[in-house]
């Protein structure tokens, strides 16, 4: 039985409290092993001397939760090691970016997620029929999300193709892909406002060097 999974992350709140809400869904089909992609980053860790802790790049960027012990040298090779991880996994993605100035609560944002969602699989619909269970990897953090989801892949998709996982980053590493690459568009457009932080400043330097740098490295992977 062939199965494609689909992890999520978003940027953004259902409070609309921030100027951009992403989602990024990292697609990956199962029968592409990631064990030598994942012993070769957690050598990497081993190797700089480095926890081998869930990739999370909010506390990461700003020395928070698991990375507070780390010092900002530390973080930029923790950093770079999830890099060079993304670099060669077998993924693929695609990120939706909503102003949410134009959207007067969560409730319309969902349905506008939802609309997009709906063309990103009807876009390849055929790829997706390829696939006998296609599953949800989400951690349910944003009810916008769920139900976005829930609806796109219920009209676009058999209902009895479709299974939902609640998953937190931490138990899995394409969650953690879909964190980084979500980050990585959100930074982007940030980049593009010019209201990046010197936080973004010290681990990404300019433009130039994040978009030919990163950026580029995973728009690779974009559908």
């Amino acid at each position: 039985m062939s199965e494609l999974s689909i992890f999520i992350d978003e940027s953004g709140s259902d409070g609309l409290r921030d100027k951009y809400y992403l989602v990024t869904l990292v697609v990956h089909e199962q029968d592409e092993s990631l064990s030598e992609n994942i012993r070769l980053y957690e050598q990497s860790l081993a190797d700089r001397n480095l926890p081998n802790i869930p990739f999370h790049a909010s506390p990461l960027l700003n020395g928070h939760a698991d990375y507070e012990g780390l010092s900002l040298a530390g973080r930029k090779r923790f950093l770079s090691s999830f890099r060079v991880f993304i670099r060669h996994v077998p993924v693929r993605y695609t990120t939706i970016a909503l102003k949410t100035k134009e959207h007067t609560n969560a409730s319309a944002v969902s349905d506008v997620m939802r609309r997009r969602l709906i063309d990103f699989i009807f876009d390849n619909l055929s790829y997706f029929q390829e696939f006998d269970r296609v599953k949800i990897y989400y951690d349910n953090a944003q009810q916008s999300i769920v139900e976005a989801v829930r609806k796109a892949m219920n009209y676009a998709l058999a209902k009895d193709t479709v299974i939902y996982r609640k998953a937190s980053p931490a138990d899995y590493r394409l969650s953690q892909v879909a964190d980084y690459i979500c980050t990585m568009e959100f930074t982007a457009l940030k980049f593009s406002d010019k209201t990046t932080t010197a936080t973004d400043e010290k681990f990404f330097g300019s433009w130039s060097q994040f978009k030919k740098g990163i950026l580029k490295e995973i728009r690779a992977k974009r559908i």
